[in-house]
């Protein structure tokens, strides 16, 4: 049986850690890769070095951004007094493609998961507390985690964080028009930005 050569094997490893990304996935990437024009080949190694480089996180949201800001935080004519939290940034990309929401964001960069060994202190919310409190424009904050426990949790501890805070601000939670366990990423345009608009508050 014929094996696969070493550069072929280390590339097959490499593509197999991405998300979701099967040993036969993987070989079959690999495989393109390999026989596609060597432009194409060049372009992605070129992209993947430049995105590294370049991309970075905003310092006001968390956003990936190539600038200080991302496009959406220096945005003005959107709404600023709105702040919608997200779990992560496929989270916040799902919400855009809805059309629905028009204000800013929080990336929290996860759940709290005690299972995972993440708390309260590994997810951005001091970051965020720091960041209602010196912004007197926010009149409400959208929590939408993922409708998981998880997501759910985090949305409560978010809720009584916020409100410690004793300041007037609406925290609302959007609204199950998700299936319960599922995935932001992952929900149709129409059935997220039904969820926005319906949202309750918390």
């Amino acid at each position: 049986m014929n094996r696969i050569t070493p550069a072929l094997e280390r590339l097959v490893a490499e593509l197999g850690k991405l998300p979701s990304v099967g040993p036969k996935t993987a070989f079959r990437q690999a495989l393109y890769i390999l026989e596609t024009d060597a432009e194409i080949a060049d372009g992605l190694a070129l992209a993947v070095r430049e995105a590294r480089s370049k991309v970075k996180r905003c310092k006001l949201c968390y956003n990936y951004t190539e600038e200080e800001r991302c496009s959406i935080c220096a945005d003005q004519s959107r709404e600023q007094g709105t702040i919608c939290v997200v779990s992560g940034i496929g989270n916040l990309y799902a919400i855009e493609r809805s059309g629905e929401y028009n204000g800013l964001y929080h990336v929290l960069e996860g759940n709290i998961s005690p299972l995972e060994g993440r708390g309260p202190s590994n997810i951005r919310l001091d970051e965020l507390v720091s960041r209602l409190r010196g912004e007197e424009t926010v009149k409400e904050v959208i929590l939408a985690t993922n409708p998981t426990v998880e997501g759910d949790a985090t949305a409560m501890y978010v809720r009584e964080q916020i409100k410690s805070l004793g300041l007037s601000l609406k925290v609302s939670r959007i609204a199950y028009g998700l299936p319960v366990g599922g995935d932001i990423d992952y929900v149709d345009d129409l059935t997220l930005s039904r969820a926005l608009s319906s949202r309750l508050e918390m």
